[in-house]
């Protein structure tokens, strides 16, 4: 499936701000699920942009703004192609992942570790292995207990627009059961990795369909978060080892959750993946207005 998505940022400032610094992650990575066919970056006011990969190995735009502004503005368009994986299964129960991944002196390191430990957004909790245990029973395979409870998670949660933000603890989300795709995000980061399992946040974007009968509304796409988590058994498959798990839609694949997914960026939580953020001198109320549409090209 070929995908068009256009994700637009407008900032106003009252006063002006002075100086700023930005670094955006907007520009989708090649991946085993998807090619990156075009991606433009526009911004207003004009200036010159640095691009980096980061840590994580994704696309990273920085740059820097030294005139007073009254606003920011950035357009981000790619066109990528999503492709179908291969399917597999891995038996790996659980615990062994959990070994594998269990910090002995004077061995080597899986690099994948680094997605084993808390974050600020992903907590290892007492809290968050009590609600992932049922799902983990003994012996069973890691790829069958995160996806029973990924399913669990889309029958006990709550899809509530503007219940959360990206200040609302993934604690208080987990006890109020309600939330949106970031804090579904981060509970399931903080169930599996509280079991000592390693997951990752993944950012990108969802092409939502029309109800049978009606237009599909050009700009009703959003943002949206999943997490990853790592199968060693499957190391070498083309997802490279990386199970897909979206407890908002209940969807779960190797590499993506599937072909109207699109990865953007990927990181410990969301903090690592902010697809806009920066340092402001000056200015004081401000107004943000985010646009996404994500439109198939076939």
């Amino acid at each position: 499936m070929r995908l068009a998505i256009t994700h637009e940022t407008r900032y106003h400032y009252s006063p002006a701000v002075q100086t700023a610094q930005h670094v955006a992650h907007l520009q989708p990575a090649n991946t085993p699920g998807q090619q990156v066919l075009r991606h433009d970056m526009h911004i207003e006011p004009h200036a010159p942009v640095q691009h980096h990969i980061d840590a994580f190995l994704n696309h990273r735009a920085y740059w820097a703004l030294t005139q007073p502004h009254e606003g920011l503005m950035v357009r981000a368009y790619s066109e990528i192609e999503t492709l179908p994986i291969p399917p597999a299964t891995a038996t790996q129960s659980w615990e062994s992942v959990r070994e594998h991944f269990r910090y002995r002196g004077g061995q080597a390191g899986d690099v994948h570790s680094r997605f084993v430990f808390g974050s600020h957004h992903a907590p290892v909790h007492e809290a968050f292995l009590a609600y992932a245990r049922p799902s983990f029973s003994p012996g069973r395979a890691l790829m069958q207990a995160a996806q029973e409870l990924t399913a669990r998670m889309h029958r006990d949660f709550r899809y509530e627009s503007a219940s959360t933000d990206i200040n609302t603890p993934a604690l208080q989300a987990l006890q109020a059961r309600r939330g949106v795709c970031q804090d579904f995000a981060h509970i399931l980061l903080a169930c599996l990795r509280s079991l000592g399992l390693p997951a990752r946040y993944v950012s990108g974007y969802l092409l939502t369909q029309a109800p049978a009968g009606q237009a599909r509304l050009i700009g009703s796409d959003a943002s949206h978060a999943w997490v990853s988590v790592y199968l060693p058994e499957l190391a070498n498959h083309a997802s490279q080892g990386w199970l897909d798990l979206d407890p908002t839609n209940d969807r779960t694949g190797l590499a993506s959750p599937g072909l109207d997914y699109a990865q953007l960026a990927v990181g410990r939580d969301f903090a690592d993946v902010s697809p806009l953020r920066g340092v402001l001198q000056g200015g004081g109320a401000h107004t943000l207005n985010v646009a996404v549409t994500v439109a198939p090209l076939d």
